[in-house]
């Protein structure tokens, strides 16, 4: 290895204590999406102590921060990002208490050892990842257009990169008609369950209408309660996910014309609520590449290059901005998957805090290249905005 890589790798080691205990303790207190006062205050205090300006509570979320350390004026802005939310009723099933601990402590190393021209580093905290994708609000809210670079880590069954992520776009969609006897007077009732159906089937056929990445889901949430009452109310969340999110864009059009085509149908009246709203991902596989080097450099336990698709991410939304990567360490064995009990059981295992620190060492020799070398960030800048005008092209 180079001699700043063994530097920030032994700097890690000797600090990992302190990074396995906020693993553990983020673990033993899960909070879930926009609740983490408490994993906030104990990541923010530690960046704090090693000389971080913070700030608390920023895209509107007030779980979420800012850490920023900066030497000198027009280095890159290098954006280290991590979620510290838990799953409902179940706790840290998804490894996301390893990442806040990994990441502050690879900012703090890159800090500790940083030594010759302009540089920054910008920590994001970023909650709600799992049910309310709040990296789409802080974006909406203006965080994030500081940065150059944008990356993040995971917990997995391997250690690999994403190539690409499905956008998705979910919502509530209510359907209202009018109640009436079923028996006595149906001809008074406008039925809302109707409508739905309409709807559901209309979604039924438009699968055979779009490119073949597209996935679309339904699940019916509220319906009339009586057989014999015209119901008046209806409820079911629809979902549309592709590799794409520009031609997202256009089957979600098609998919409201449906919508709203059932109404007119069933002479009943349509509302949605938008519930989530991921990008895809814009692959930056020079960037990936480096990821993995590092990786691969440190011996990482269960490698494989790197995954060609994988599910849904608000991620995908600053990816869409900026060029950015996120390291999967393993801790868990192959083939187990995430939200599982395997995954809760591991959480405070020696696999998992060998991950955080392994995580660690890649975010800070990733960091550390793109800070102080050119040629290599307009590479990946390159590549990205190539991959992002290809992306909308395709789509048209």
């Amino acid at each position: 290895m180079k001699e700043n890589e063994t530097a920030l790798c032994t700097w890690l080691e000797k600090h990992s204590g302190q990074l396995i205990s906020m693993c553990d303790d983020i673990f033993t207190h899960p909070e879930t999406g926009r609740e983490e006062f408490y994993a906030q205050s104990l990541l923010t205090g530690y960046l704090k102590d090693r000389g971080f300006s913070v700030e608390l509570g920023v895209g509107g979320i007030p779980t979420s921060f800012r850490a920023v350390w900066e030497q000198g004026t027009g280095g890159p802005a290098i954006g280290l990002l991590c979620e510290y939310d838990a799953l409902r009723d179940f706790g840290h099933g998804c490894g996301h208490h390893m990442q806040g601990p990994a990441v502050v402590s690879a900012a703090a190393a890159v800090k500790a050892l940083w030594k010759d021209g302009p540089a920054k580093l910008v920590v994001y905290g970023t909650p709600d990842e799992e049910y309310g994708d709040g990296k789409v609000t802080m974006l909406r809210n203006g965080a994030f257009q500081d940065l150059d670079f944008a990356l993040m880590t995971h917990a997995g069954p391997n250690t690999t990169v994403d190539v690409k992520s499905l956008a998705m776009r979910s919502a509530y969609v209510r359907y209202h008609g009018r109640s009436a006897h079923a028996a006595i007077k149906p001809e008074d009732g406008r039925s809302a369950v109707d409508a739905l159906m309409l709807a559901i089937h209309g979604m039924e056929l438009l699968r055979e209408h779009v490119r073949s990445d597209v996935r679309l889901h339904y699940a019916i949430r509220k319906t009339g309660q009586s057989a014999n009452v015209v119901p008046d109310f209806a409820e079911a969340e629809f979902v549309a996910r592709s590799y794409s999110s520009e031609y997202l864009e256009q089957v979600w059009a098609r998919l409201e014309r449906v919508l709203r085509g059932a109404a007119e149908m069933t002479e009943t009246t349509v509302d949605w609520e938008l519930v989530s709203d991921c990008q895809s991902k814009v692959p930056v596989r020079r960037l990936n590449q480096l990821l993995m080097d590092h990786a691969r450099q440190l011996d990482a336990p269960q490698q494989i290059p790197y995954r060609e698709q994988t599910g849904s991410t608000d991620f995908g939304n600053v990816l869409h901005r900026v060029p950015g990567g996120c390291i999967r360490v393993a801790f868990v064995p192959e083939g187990t998957s995430s939200h599982s009990q395997a995954w809760l059981d591991a959480g405070k295992s020696p696999a998992l805090h060998s991950a955080a620190l392994m995580a660690a060492k890649v975010l800070a020799m990733t960091a550390w290249d793109l800070a102080c070398n050119p040629g290599l960030r307009r590479e990946i800048q390159e590549e990205f905005a190539q991959n992002l005008a290809k992306e909308q092209r395709e789509a048209t």
